[in-house]
Parts: structure tokens; C-alpha cells; sequence
């Protein structure tokens, strides 16, 4: 049996349109499956749309978290939930297209545990947009060393994959790069982002920045590594004036007023509150790992017998 994993957060218009859309889908390739739904603590009639679904198509599960906690814990909630002998994460606005879904099985079927939706086209975006989001991929590739210039969150995974992911213990968790990260025989399906019929996209360029951030910080320690060569790059460039400084003061030509120290110590201070700043958020992330609480809590369920 095939699970499709759907996290929704604010997804009223499109939770019927992506239930229906699967299943005749699927249906019409008489594959065994289910939907998973998993409401993110949404604020809008999310999870009355989704119980509204489960009503009219027995193959419909969901999950309802307490409060929103973010895709990365609705993802993990849907494949802990899930029942399927294999489990694919897909977009509850059908920007991911479902068709791709059976391309994704067939490979399965063929013995890939895990299969990759990678983007063959971004669809409509605007220009500041697509910058942010080429920034952002390539940051975050070179922090993690796997391409992610083209990854999504759309794949399917067998059962072993899924519990694999599941066992890794901690909190903090970046779903694209653990996939890939966990091997397992891999391939992958592109596909053309579809347009949005209904509602907006939750993503903006200030939640990129955010994402970027809080998963180099959960998957590498590269921004640790940055400061350790802007530490290095400071003291060369000290080390550099401080050879300068010390020919003019020998040879009678000592440097005069103090723009040049004032310089170094805006420029060094500079770094030095911002290496600290990275620091922090790595132990806050720390803090939060050590505390050890729970990825999600669950406030309502809807099973299938």
C-alpha cells in the first residue's frame, strides 16, 4: 500500500481538491493506497475540510497538532503515522503534481527504496523570489555538501527508509538532506512545479533566510568553520599592519591619529559579535536537543480501520 503523506497549515481551499485529485489518480492505476493528512495548527477551517474529506473517502487519515510546529515535525508525524509499505511527501497545494506519484510507484515497485522529486522547472516566481531561492540553494549545498539546487520535499520512501528516518533521534530535524543522508538504493523523478489554484504560498524571502539558517545550523557545523577562518583572515590582516606599523615606527614615519585603530577595532568587534551570535544559536540548538521534548503533540486523530 502505497501512503501519501499531505502536511496542511492554512490549506481550507485546497484539502478537497488535493483528496479528490489523488484519489482518482491512483484509483485509475489501481494502486492500494492512503492519505494522510496532518494539520499543522492551522488557524483557518483546515481541519474541518480534512474531516469533511475522511467522510467521503475511506482511504482519508489525518493527524491535528496542538499548535503549528512546522513541516518539518507534520512530515515526520505523517510518516509515523502512515501504514503503507511505501510513503511518499507531497504539497497540499498540488504544486507538487500528483501524477508524478505513480512514476515515483512504478520505480518502487522496481526495487528503489528511495525515489527523489527533484524540480525540473520552478514555475512562476518573482524575480526577488528566485534570487532569494538561488541564494538560499546554494548556501545551504555547500553547507550540507549535497546538492540541493533542485530538491524538494517530494518523495517516496520504502517502508525500511521510513522507519530509518524515524529512528534518528534527534529534534531538530531537516526532512530533504536526512533523505538523502540515510542512502538506501536511490533514484529520482522530475517534475514541473505546478501553479497554485487557490491560496498563497506560505513561503516568503524573510522565511527562506530563516529556513537557511536554522538547517545549516541543524545539519552542519559550517558556520562554526566560518568563524574559525574569519578569526584566521583577522589575525593574518593584524599580523600584516602590525609588520607595517613597526617599519614606520623604526624608520621615523610611526603612523599618525587613530583611524586605523578605530577601524580594527570596529572591524574585529564586528566579528567577534557575530561569531558569538553564531555560537549561541548552535548551543541554543543544543539546549533544545537536550531537553529532549516531544517533535509534535497530537490534539485529535482520524483512523481507519
Amino acid at each position: 500500500m502505497l501512503s501519501v503523506i499531505l502536511p496542511a497549515y492554512n490549506e481550507e481551499k485546497m484539502i478537497q481538491k488535493a483528496s479528490a485529485e489523488i484519489d482518482r489518480i491512483l484509483t485509475a492505476e489501481q494502486i492500494d493506497y492512503e492519505i494522510v493528512f496532518v494539520n499543522d495548527g492551522s488557524k483557518d477551517h483546515t481541519w474541518e475540510e480534512i474531516e469533511k474529506a475522511a467522510r467521503g473517502n475511506p482511504h482519508v487519515t489525518a493527524v491535528s497538532f496542538s499548535r503549528n510546529f512546522g513541516k518539518e515535525s507534520a512530515m515526520l508525524a505523517g510518516l509515523a503515522e502512515a501504514r503503507g509499505d511505501c510513503c511518499a511527501v507531497m504539497d497540499c497545494d498540488l504544486q507538487h503534481p500528483p501524477e508524478t506519484l505513480v512514476e515515483m510507484y512504478r520505480l518502487w515497485e522496481q526495487g528503489y527504496e528511495v525515489i527523489e522529486g527533484v524540480k525540473r522547472t520552478r514555475g512562476k516566481e518573482s524575480a526577488m523570489h528566485r534570487m532569494s531561492a538561488g541564494l538560499f540553494y546554494k548556501m545551504i549545498s555547500k553547507a550540507v555538501k549535497i546538492d540541493m539546487s533542485r530538491a524538494s520535499d517530494f518523495k517516496l520512501l520504502d517502508r525500511r527508509a521510513v522507519d530509518a528516518l524515524l529512528s534518528l533521534p534527534e529534534r531538530n530535524v531537516f526532512f530533504r538532506a536526512l533523505s538523502s543522508w540515510i542512502g538506501f538504493r536511490t533514484t529520482s523523478v522530475e517534475f514541473d512545479v505546478q501553479e497554485r489554484t487557490e491560496g498563497e504560498s506560505k513561503w516568503s524571502t524573510w522565511s527562506l533566510v530563516q529556513y537557511a539558517v536554522r538547517n545549516i545550523a541543524v545539519f552542519s557545523t559550517a558556520a562554526l568553520q566560518y568563524v574559525t577562518f574569519a578569526g584566521i583572515a583577522v589575525f593574518v590582516v593584524a599580523i600584516l599592519l602590525g609588520i607595517e606599523t613597526l617599519v614606520r615606527y623604526f624608520t621615523g614615519h610611526a603612523v599618525e591619529g587613530f583611524t586605523t585603530v578605530i577601524l580594527l577595532l570596529l572591524i574585529i568587534g564586528s566579528l567577534v559579535m557575530i561569531s558569538l551570535g553564531i555560537i549561541g544559536y548552535y548551543i541554543g540548538k543544543i539546549y533544545e536537543e537536550v531537553k529532549g521534548r516531544p517533535r509534535y503533540l497530537i490534539a485529535k486523530k482520524i483512523t481507519k480501520n
